[in-house]
């Protein structure tokens, strides 16, 4: 059977909710034993509340979700670098540890810098896990040298 890749709706809010959970859990390296439950709750809230903000991919061999990818869209005050201050944000790219090195990301990221630019979206932006690192690397992403976090407030 043919990959399929879907744009999710509002009919599929427990498959993303699913698939988050999936995601945490493999890049930080999460058994079953962890508690995702409030995790759990609040993506299902980010997912109902964030509209036309966020669009995100289901990727299914058949009935099975076997990769997904997601890009939130925000707006921050203008620079000389991003004039109109609208920013994409790539996150939760996953592909099913069997489904690897099958191009099945790379698609994945194409059709989501494909929706920033259609929203004229310029500035994106990714957090990469050292297994993700090539492929955006090949895509074009470079790491970013001035950015810095305060861990928790």
């Amino acid at each position: 059977m043919a990959l399929q890749w879907k744009w999710a709706g509002a009919a599929d809010l427990e498959e993303l909710v699913s698939t988050r959970i999936q995601v945490l859990r493999a890049a930080n390296q999460l058994d079953d034993a962890a508690d995702m439950t409030a995790v759990k709750e609040q993506s299902r809230l980010y997912y109902q509340q964030a509209g036309d903000e966020y669009a995100a991919l289901l990727v299914y061999d058949g009935d099975r979700v076997i990769g997904t990818g997601g890009v939130s869209f925000y707006r921050v005050m203008p620079t000389c670098c991003n004039p109109d201050g609208r920013k994409a944000y790539i996150m939760n790219m996953y592909t099913a540890p069997e489904y690897r090195r099958r191009g099945i990301a790379r698609k994945t990221l194409d059709m989501l810098v494909e929706e920033c630019q259609r929203r004229g979206v310029r500035f994106i932006t990714l957090e990469a896990t050292e297994a993700g690192r090539p492929l955006y690397e090949s895509y074009g992403f470079v790491k970013m040298n001035d950015e810095m976090i305060l861990p928790e407030v």
